[in-house]
């Protein structure tokens, strides 16, 4: 009797960090991933713009790849796309909003005509391989997000995605509980479910909130407002011009990632306007400011970002006027709090009233709270639980939660980025591991910063660099010219000559011991330079500035 194949689950990114999440599904010669995204630096990563998985597994396995599906739109499911179908030449499957936002990245990446991007709709099943991969729609901050059930051989495995249990979305797309209780009733084998929210009790409140909070704010306001909110976060855009039009209000649009997700998300059906409330940025100023609405990105404080520009009177078409109403929709990811602070209060320095509290109902979570995640639990049943999408202490919170609910501890597993579940119709395991961790993305260069640039870059950042240029006779080995000392970011040589005109003398003494010892090789000779120059600066100064030697013959 033929030996029954087990199945893989093995995450590659989006466990025990908040974004790049990408699960791999592995049926015998089959693989199939859900999700590429990417997430934004953390404080040390210097000079690096985006971080996305690391893909070498795939690589590996690159002829056994039979597809990408896509549970929605938003950066940290998406976003690491562009980079990785460079080197994987799959279908990718989604739906009609998650296409079309991916379709622009593409396009930014001149990558639109080598891709092909196969749009389905909720409740389609499509054969990919061996698996069956059936669409669900839930409601996220996002149209167009949904679930995932792949039914296999060994059983089914359902990934929530994103999700949050909103009876009254703004769209009016409930998620579809009936077929998830359908697929709990016919039995899943495991559940991969979003742990980003399971520390918050109780429910997370409707999207319609915030409709409500700009209703009242709208109506409040005497002069100009200005709302900063997520991109990508269709539903709020909305809500924000359907209230500006019920106030008599133009709209104005600031910022390239949310120009570019209105003109995608209006061509597509997912906002609609009402006639002629866009305005160009540069008409609002010719317009009575209690007539003017101006949405605008830069809600997590971004150095670069339109919101900050204004807040600092940065920005070239748009001031900050006092008696502006400036509303930050968003919460601050973790790590972007001191950011947003400041932005916030670069904003009241300028006159504005900034309403920013999460407890003023300008913003709610896309996330599910705790009463949802065990909603979701019951109606799905499953034998097995993997908690996905969230930093440690998140999945091992989800765990225990869905231990609560009755699942053994045995079948419960909180996994690392890498781990290989193996499961069979009865058993699970963590079976292995897979290379996986995060690549650096920096400009066009994509890997090619790693751990010691950016220990490097740390370094010239605390404490500078000093550049010692020396030329020697090759024949004798003596000093023709120098030592030259170049310091940058280290001290101000105008007011430090006496430690430089030192620093000069210890390399010269350095130079004569080894041309003493007859050191000719240059590796020694910059070392030598190195740690006398090195030793006397600490000495002096407490710094350990990068110190590189330049030697040239003569």
């Amino acid at each position: 009797m033929a030996k029954e194949l087990k199945l893989n689950l093995i995450p590659l990114g989006g466990l025990g960090e908040i974004g790049k999440n990408m699960m791999v599904v592995k049926y015998g010669e089959n693989i199939l991933v859900i999700d590429s995204g990417l997430m934004f630096p953390e404080e040390e990563m210097l000079g690096i713009d985006v971080v996305i998985p690391d893909i070498t597994y795939l690589l590996e396995n690159k002829d056994i790849v039979r597809g990408i599906v896509l549970t929605h739109g938003h950066e940290d499911h998406i976003g690491a796309l562009p980079y990785i179908l460079k080197d994987l030449d799959v279908p990718v499957y989604g739906t009609k909003l998650t296409l079309g936002l991916l379709q622009g990245k593409l396009k930014e990446n001149n990558m639109s005509n080598c891709v092909t991007l196969v749009t389905v709709k909720p409740r389609d099943v499509v054969d990919i391989g061996p698996f069956k991969v059936e669409f669900i729609r839930v409601s996220h901050s996002i149209p167009d997000a949904v679930a995932i059930a792949i039914h296999t051989p060994v059983g089914t495995v359902l990934h929530t995605g994103d999700f949050k249990l909103d009876q009254t979305p703004v769209d009016g797309d409930v998620t579809d509980f009936h077929r998830i209780a359908e697929l709990g009733q016919k039995g899943v084998l495991v559940l991969l479910s979003d742990s980003t929210n399971v520390e918050r009790p109780g429910y997370t409140m409707s999207e319609r909130v915030v409709g409500a909070t700009f209703d009242e704010t709208f109506r409040m306001a005497k002069d100009r407002i200005i709302i900063a909110t997520f991109a990508s976060n269709v539903h709020r855009l909305q809500q924000a011009i359907s209230t500006a039009y019920k106030y008599g209000r133009k709209v104005a649009i600031v910022g390239r990632s949310m120009l570019n997700v209105v003109s995608i998300a209006s061509e597509l059906g997912y906002i609609k306007f009402p006639e002629d409330i866009l305005v160009d940025l540069d008409e609002i100023n010719r317009l009575p400011s209690n007539q003017v609405t101006i949405l605008t990105t830069g809600s997590q404080g971004e150095p670069m970002s339109a919101l900050t520009r204004m807040a600092l009177n940065d920005h070239r078409q748009v001031e900050i006027i006092p008696g502006d109403t400036v509303i930050i929709s968003a919460t601050p990811i973790p790590g972007n709090e001191k950011l947003v602070a400041r932005t916030i209060d670069h904003l009241f320095k300028q006159g504005a009233n900034v309403i920013y509290e999460s407890f003023s109902g300008i913003h709610v979570s896309g996330h599910p709270s705790q009463e949802e995640l065990k909603m979701m639990i019951n109606l799905v049943k499953p034998k097995f639980f993997v908690p996905v999408h969230g930093e440690y202490r998140h999945l091992i919170k989800h765990a225990q939660l869905a231990v609560d609910m009755g699942i053994p501890s045995s079948n419960v597993f909180v996994a690392e980025n890498g781990h290989v579940l193996e499961f069979s119709r009865h058993r699970g395991r963590i079976s292995g591991r897979v290379t996986a961790g995060k690549v650096l993305v920096d400009g066009l260069g994509v890997g090619d910063v790693g751990n010691i640039v950016l220990r490097d870059r740390k370094q010239l950042s605390q404490d500078g660099i000093l550049i010692v240029v020396v030329t020697i006779e090759k024949e004798t080995g003596g000093v023709v010219a120098g030592p030259d000392i170049v310091s940058r970011g280290f001290v101000y040589v105008r007011e430090s000559e006496k430690l430089m005109e030192e620093a000069k003398e210890k390399v010269k003494l350095a130079l004569e011991k080894c041309e003493e010892k007859g050191i000719t090789e240059w590796a020694s000779i910059k070392s030598n330079v190195r740690d006398a120059i090195g030793k006397y600066l600490y000495e002096k100064t407490r710094r350990r500035p990068m110190i590189l030697p330049i030697i040239m013959e003569v």
